[in-house]
């Protein structure tokens, strides 16, 4: 039972932040690169599927992202999909071809995306809180219904107090990574 509690946990906590990093990854930063755009949903023959699944996406340096649309008739949905998302990216359709260029960040929009990551992170380790304080009831009902002892119900709040401390320390981390790249 305590095995199996702290392997959803770390489970729970794992898929938090693969979460956190894929939405901090969209974040803008003064370079680009392909997972900026790839995941923006774009509705198109009555779905709506992500850009990575209606063309291929790279980049042409210095400051560009190209997206080679596979279907012509899907490129209006993919350049309209970008410029509504909140990146505020502007893309320009040729042929089967959608190019959004990426201007310099100013140190303003700097600062609002810092802030943004921040955000990001603090509702990740609020989640975890919540993972957490659901962990520790199932240990309380597990030892109420006699399947722990109290020294493994303590040993167990403990263990799922230090997991939690390592995944926040996961997600500082990221953030920190995240923060620097946009600083540039």
């Amino acid at each position: 039972m305590p095995m199996e509690l702290l392997n959803e946990f770390k489970a729970d906590l794992a898929k938090l932040l693969e979460e956190m990093k894929t939405e901090i990854g969209a974040i803008r930063t003064n370079r680009p690169h392909a997972g900026l755009v790839e995941n923006i949903t774009v509705s198109h023959y009555g779905g709506v599927f992500p850009v990575r699944q209606l063309g291929s996406v790279g980049v042409v340096p210095p400051r560009e992202i190209r997206i080679e649309v596979w279907d012509v008739s899907a490129v209006p949905a993919i350049a309209k999909a970008i410029e509504s998302s909140p990146l505020g990216l502007a893309a320009r359709a040729e042929a089967n071809i959608v190019r959004i260029f990426l201007p310099e960040l100013s140190d303003e929009r700097r600062r609002e995306l810092v802030k943004h990551a921040g955000v990001v992170a603090e509702e990740r380790r609020i989640k975890m809180r919540h993972l957490r304080d659901e962990a520790n009831k199932r240990a309380q009902k597990a030892f109420d219904a006699g399947e722990l002892t109290e020294d493994q119900k303590f040993r167990l709040k403990d263990d799922i107090q230090k997991i939690t401390d390592e995944w926040n320390e996961n997600v500082e981390k990221a953030v920190k990574a995240k923060i620097q790249e946009i600083s540039g």
